[in-house]
């Protein structure tokens, strides 16, 4: 099972939705990236996971492979990131003036 939840900034009004189990995937016959979501029976063939980040200096978002991680944004070289499942009360970037606050309205299973 999967959670989603929402962070919307306190200031400008930007909200990023993010879901704790990332984008687990496979390799296929041909080495190419397979996504297995939940409640996909393909999720025991995971041996990697691709999660979502936000540069909090730019707003760039991108994706971290669990199996090569980086640790600084692909567009400005910063290394202040940070996973979207935690981006409580962190700066946002897009207005540099407020901050991420969990939406206590919006929770999803899946």
């Amino acid at each position: 099972m999967a959670e989603g939840i929402q962070f919307t900034c306190n200031s400008c009004g930007k909200s990023i939705t993010a879901w704790d189990d990332g984008n687990p995937y496979y390799l296929d016959a041909h080495g190419k990236k397979q996504y297995a979501y939940h409640p996909d029976h393909r999720r025991d063939q995971c041996i990697g996971n691709d999660a979502p980040y936000l540069c909090l200096s730019c707003g760039q978002e991108f994706m971290v492979d669990s199996r090569a991680p980086r640790e600084a944004c692909p567009q400005c070289h910063s290394s202040n990131v940070a996973d979207t499942f935690h981006l409580n009360d962190r700066k946002c970037p897009y207005c540099a003036g407020g901050v991420f606050v969990r939406d206590p309205d919006f929770h999803a299973i899946s």
